[in-house]
Parts: C-alpha cells; structure tokens; sequence
C-alpha cells in the first residue's frame, strides 16, 4: 500500500463498538472524527499522521481507527467491515481499545482477540489499551492499571477522555514499535542523501557522524530497509576490504586508518 511504500510505520485501532477508539484518535490527532456512542459509528478505516515523542522510534506514525467488533455482525454490513479488516491486516501494530467501564469488558475483549485470530492478523504486535478508567471507581481503577503493569505484553490504562495514561500509552506503543526494528551500522556515500533522510523518516539513528567518506549511521531501521542499504554496511565494507586486488586501495577503509595499499612485494 501506498502508506507502507512511506516508510511509515501503521498502527490500527481495533475493539468493540463503543470502546473509545475514536475518541483516543481524537485525542491524539484532533482529526474530529464522530466520536459517538452508536453501533457503528465508523464505518470507514479513517487514517491520520500521528506525531508520538520518544527516542525508541521515529516520533511519526500513522494511526487508523476501524469499525467497532461486535459478536454477530449484521449481514448487510459485511461488506463495509470485511473492507477495515483489510486495514487491520496491514498494520504493523494493532491497537487494541477495551472499554474497561462495561461489566462485560473481559468477554468483549476475548471476541475482539478471537476475531483477529479468525482473520489471520492474530501475529501481529498488539497493544492493550484499558480504556475508561475515569468512568471507574478510584480503586477499581488502580486495580486495572496495576494489572496493565504486571502483565507480560504491551499493556496500559488510559482514559482517551480526560488524557490520563497518555504519556504511558505512547511509552508502550513506542516498546512495540522498536520491537519491528534492527540494528544498523552503516557509511553511506554522500550521494546517498535520500537514503539518509528516510533512515531519520522511519528509524531511530543513535549516532551520525559526517565523516571523509560519507555519513556514518548508527541506529535501528525496519527490517526491508535494511536489508536495501546492506551494501553500505560498516560490517560489509569490512569484508570487501579483504577482496582489494594488489594494486587497489579501498579508500573507504583507508578512511579508517586500518589499510594500505598493497603491493607484490608485500604479497
């Protein structure tokens, strides 16, 4: 899809009708999205650029919200869900809301889970999203968020509504996003300043350095990235090093101080 052509990392909002999907995106975009208490009320996957500060990933990403699950889907809506699932499928991380205020909330979240898994997106990275805290009771609150942080995978309580758990939120989804990400050492020629400019766009760079030779990059990227820019791995470049016929130098590795031309003599 044209939006994982960007290098963009896609995170899908996925639960019941009615957990606050909308309202979490509504929060953190301010896209304006109807964000109503009807079944239904978002029938088509809207998607926005999101801006999430953190230093394990790049602080951009892009957030859709999806129709809400239900246990018996109506048949003349098939049709219109079939189409989010798509989007749901596609995400590199799923979102998943559960409106922690309904008696029901464990249940409804075990039909969300279960229709993922029906769909084949049961793989993909997902994040825990108890939802609702300030429609709870203080201590059932703290009940829930103390759950949140004993739990194994990446969960959080939040309340979309008033902002509270926001910055906890983004922690999570920033653990889950690094997950999806390798580690690069790379010296690009400074010809390559596209390439450059996407590793800042969809990675995490821990160190650049502007050397002789080229930009040295030391970061995390998504994994089809790296595996295009490999010829420019620091690790690569040492391995050709051993491959310089008599009367070459590898200028790059000169660069580094660790060659010198060979010669038949030296041979």
């Amino acid at each position: 899809r044209g939006r994982k052509r960007g290098g963009l990392p896609v995170l899908a909002l996925v639960g019941y009708t009615n957990a606050g999907k909308s309202t979490l995106l509504n929060c953190l975009t301010k896209a304006g999205i109807l964000a109503e208490n009807i079944l239904f009320a978002t029938l088509d996957p809207t998607t926005r650029r999101v801006k999430l500060p953190g230093y394990k990933t790049h602080p951009e990403v892009l957030l859709t919200d999806t129709v809400g699950f239900i246990q018996k889907l109506p048949t003349q809506l098939v049709a219109a869900f079939r189409a989010t699932l798509e989007e749901v499928k596609e995400a590199d991380v799923l979102v998943h809301i559960v409106d922690v205020s309904n008696p029901t909330w464990r249940k409804q979240e075990a039909s969300v889970t279960g229709v993922l898994e029906d769909i084949g997106a049961g793989d993909i990275p997902l994040v825990r999203v108890f939802n609702k805290l300030d429609l709870l009771d203080p201590e059932d609150a703290e009940m829930i968020k103390y759950e949140a942080a004993c739990a194994e995978d990446f969960s959080v309580g939040i309340s979309s509504l008033t902002g509270e758990g926001l910055s906890d939120f983004v922690a999570v989804v920033e653990d889950a996003l690094s997950d999806l990400l390798v580690p690069v050492e790379l010296e690009l020629p400074y010809s390559c300043g596209n390439e450059v400019n996407l590793i800042h766009e969809v990675g995490s760079i821990e160190v650049v350095d502007y050397r002789e030779n080229g930009t040295y990059v030391l970061g995390r990227v998504p994994r089809s990235l790296a595996m295009k820019l490999e010829q420019y791995s620091v690790g690569a470049s040492t391995a050709s090093d051993a491959e310089v016929t008599s009367d070459e130098i590898d200028w790059v590795a000169l660069g580094r101080g660790r060659h010198t031309k060979k010669t038949a003599e030296s041979m």
